[in-house]
């Protein structure tokens, strides 16, 4: 490009011809043709220069490739440009492009610290988060909902997130409760509301009706017949997920009186959904029994689970489950978790004591090196047959290909 083609193109940041050159770009990525796009002269209307300008306010270009191409090609102000194009795209007519706009902040904000450029503009995205919540469908819902979170945490305890939460919380809440509303927008909205709470919240009534809240999704999880084996997975399966890690998530930040109500009430429920047929569910409720059993501890250091015996049980078989008719990745992922959980319960001191386990197994690191040099080389001597069959077959191929050839 000539140069004096690049001293008119409008520069981020600039005076006059920036602040025209941005809301042209909005409007020509809204309408998707350049020729009714009015602030650019004739000079400066070359498509170049026009798809240069509507570049960094295209929303899906930043939803796709994110922060890292400007971290390492662009500068800090190159990021806040794109990002300002962005938000002004969150007020745009058309549903796909507020939601790739809102996709793409969340993308942002995710991967990098924008504490003073998001403290400038939190209530311009506070009042887009809430006209999207409100007005949107599904889609637009979670990634609305996604955004808040990330903007909580973004702005961190304080009174500019609580601003956040009492003006989105009622919202959010809302929705979740919303039996018309989409399962997928009441699942974020549940995980969103939880983490906001966990963030922001400075009133323990608004907790404690959050909460309340999310018990009353999960609970409905609960095995219902005394007789029942297995918990069937439904359609609100995830949703029930979902509140129940943001519940825990949020009874590990309530009073002790409080907590002692919680596992009052759950202790005894919550092992029946161990027997949930959804992989995801089973991991959730365990790593819940594991919060439970600190905070158990950590309140009596002498506390004593009725059942224990039957739950260490449940823990061990989900720890070593073998069942073929559950896929491999989710056995390989679910006795992951629960040999965490199964270590997290046993290894206290005054229940090996009850069950007259003994000490705790200590493994010295002689001993832990040994037993993993022992397995890698059996993952050599594997490797080297698998390859010597492998040739092997590979021969007897060859010498039948060329008998073929002879007769």
């Amino acid at each position: 490009m000539p140069k004096n083609k690049k001293r008119n193109t409008p520069h981020r940041g600039g005076s006059g011809g920036g602040g025209s050159g941005a809301a042209a770009a909005t409007a020509a990525t809204a309408g998707g043709q350049h020729r009714n796009v009015q602030p650019f002269s004739d000079e400066d209307a070359s498509i170049e220069t026009m798809s240069h300008c509507s570049g960094y306010s295209d929303p899906s270009s930043f939803a796709e490739d994110g922060p890292e191409v400007l971290d390492e090609e662009g500068t800090q102000e190159d990021l806040e440009y794109k990002l300002k194009g962005l938000i002004d795209l969150t007020l745009d007519k058309s549903a796909k492009t507020r939601q790739a706009a809102l996709e793409g902040i969340k993308n942002a904000l995710a991967s990098k610290m924008l504490y003073e450029f998001i403290l400038e503009r939190r209530m311009t995205l506070t009042d887009s988060i809430e006209r999207c919540l409100k007005k949107g469908k599904s889609d637009e819902q979670r990634a609305a909902a996604a955004l808040a979170s990330v903007l909580c945490i973004q702005l961190g305890p304080g009174i500019e997130s609580e601003e956040v939460l009492k003006t989105l919380g009622p919202i959010l809440k809302k929705i979740i409760c919303d039996g018309t509303a989409s399962i997928q927008a009441r699942q974020t909205c549940a995980t969103c509301f939880g983490v906001c709470c966990f963030i922001a919240t400075d009133d323990i009534t608004e907790l404690y009706s959050t909460l309340q809240c999310l018990e009353n999704i999960f609970t409905k999880s609960y095995l219902k017949e005394k007789d029942a084996n297995v918990i069937c997975s439904t359609p609100n399966t995830v949703l029930h997920i979902s509140s129940l890690l943001a519940w825990t998530l949020l009874l590990s930040i309530c009073p002790i009186n409080e907590v002692k109500k919680k596992l009052e009430m759950h202790f005894h429920k919550l092992p029946s959904l161990l027997s949930s047929d959804d992989v995801n569910m089973r991991i959730a409720a365990g790593e819940s029994l594991a919060l439970l059993f600190e905070l158990a501890r950590g309140i009596e250091s002498d506390f004593f689970y009725e059942d224990m015996e039957s739950l260490t049980q449940m823990l061990r078989a989900l720890a070593t489950d073998g069942n073929k008719h559950r896929a491999k990745v989710d056995k390989r992922k679910q006795r992951s978790v629960f040999r965490d959980i199964l270590r997290a319960v046993e290894s206290n001191e005054f229940l090996r004591n009850v069950f007259e386990l003994g000490p705790p197994v200590m493994v010295d690191a002689a001993t832990l090196k040994t037993m993993k040099i022992s397995r890698f080389e059996r993952h050599l001597y594997n490797s080297a047959a698998f390859k010597a069959r492998t040739k092997a077959r590979s021969k007897c191929r060859d010498k039948r290909a060329d008998v073929g050839e002879f007769f």
